[in-house]
């Protein structure tokens, strides 16, 4: 089997087990059903997602010049505190930054190699859980806008860790903790502007990634300095594929590289 095209970040579904796709332009990939086969990864170029030209990839899948340009990489999409639009003060485009920033937002702590706090759309759960690899989660707080939900987390970060160690969760080196105590030992730090919006109720989810074979070491695939790769899948978890050989694969940090992929 052989697939060609631009690369996005996976899409996925929570089922009994996560499942993961990657979607191209004429065709898809289900990537749970090529578990312990060999596949090939073959770099051929660059197609920046917003303007589809064949330009070097800066960041987020996009050129330098609509990385610095479009609202969909404006700062406040890493800082969620910096957002504006709720106070009608446009970044890059008031019009797109209100349909993203005045919707409902959750923080939440999530424990994938230990317990952090984040931020990310309602509509974005459990995806943004899945795309980090976390194996439990949970909410603290639902606010009505972007703004509200990154000063919480903002306040919340100075008493618990908003990072994910990404080797521990990529091998598996990780604890259970019980979520629901962690969240109310946090209660008292939410700032007062989002305390009505405290989850009292909401219970813990669960995740379970398609892994056959954890790494014990980890090397690094960046497609710029190997542009050709062949190996075994042994698994899948947050945006990575982990590999027989301990070689680990992030996809999204290979947006808007056009591939090659064969299957046998």
């Amino acid at each position: 089997m052989r697939y060609e095209g631009v690369l996005t970040k996976m899409k996925t579904e929570l089922q009994k087990e996560v499942q993961y796709y990657l979607i191209f332009e004429t065709d898809f990939l289900h990537l749970n059903q090529i578990l312990d086969k060999t596949i090939s990864i073959n770099f051929l170029r660059y197609q920046c997602l917003n303007c589809g030209l064949e330009k070097k990839i800066f960041a987020q899948g996009f050129c330098y010049g609509c990385f610095t340009s479009i609202p969909q990489s404006g700062n406040w999409i890493m800082n969620p505190e910096l957002s504006t639009a709720h106070l009608d003060i446009e970044d890059r485009d008031l019009v797109y930054e209100k349909k993203v920033q005045l919707k409902p937002h959750v923080v939440y702590l999530a424990n994938s190699s230990n317990v952090k706090v984040g931020v990310t759309r309602k509509t974005q759960i459990p995806t943004r859980w899945i795309d980090q690899g976390a194996h439990e989660a949970i909410e603290i707080v639902e606010v009505p806008n972007r703004y509200l939900a990154g000063i919480t987390e903002m306040a919340l970060k100075q008493h618990v860790s908003d990072k994910t160690n990404w080797r521990k969760m990529l091998t598996n080196d990780i604890i259970d903790l019980n979520l629901e105590e962690e969240r109310e030992k946090l209660k008292k730090y939410i700032p007062e502007a989002a305390k009505e919006y405290y989850l009292a109720n909401n219970k813990e989810t669960e995740i379970v990634f398609p892994v056959l074979e954890y790494p014990k070491k980890i090397k690094t695939l960046k497609l710029t300095k190997a542009p050709y790769f062949e190996g075994v899948l042994k698994g899948i978890k947050g945006q990575y594929l982990l590999f027989q050989d301990g070689t680990v694969f992030n996809v999204r940090n290979h947006e808007g590289f056009v591939v090659e992929i064969s299957v046998r």
